[in-house]
């Protein structure tokens, strides 16, 4: 039997998906995201729990680009939750801001590296 491989350090969705690496099924979210309503949502989680894959998934999800990434989605859960929810694949301008680079000794450098 062979294994796929761990994606220990991978934080970007559609590398994940293409090179086959071991992966758990978080789309639900994007339904959870959707059924809120909320105007803000906060993620918090530990180091490595994640978050910046699930904001890489989000934004190939959700951003309005010029190439179709609708096949990163076949097969996984959001596909199965409902042409309402598939409706909002690629409907909306993203925006994806990560401070991962700002963990600085002082603040200047914080800001130069975001």
């Amino acid at each position: 039997m062979k294994f796929k491989p761990l994606p220990i350090g991978i934080d970007n969705f559609e590398m994940l998906i293409t090179r086959g690496y071991y992966f758990v099924d978080k789309t639900l979210i994007i339904k959870d995201l959707l059924d809120n309503k909320a105007a803000v949502n906060l993620f918090t989680r530990p180091r490595r729990f994640g978050k910046t894959l699930n904001m890489s998934m989000l934004q190939y999800f959700f951003e309005n680009s010029s190439k179709d990434n609708s096949y990163l989605f076949e097969n996984l859960n959001i596909m199965k939750a409902g042409e309402s929810y598939i409706a909002h694949m690629s409907q909306y301008s993203v925006i994806n801001l990560s401070l991962k680079s700002g963990k600085q000794p002082n603040f200047e450098l914080a800001y130069i590296s975001i």
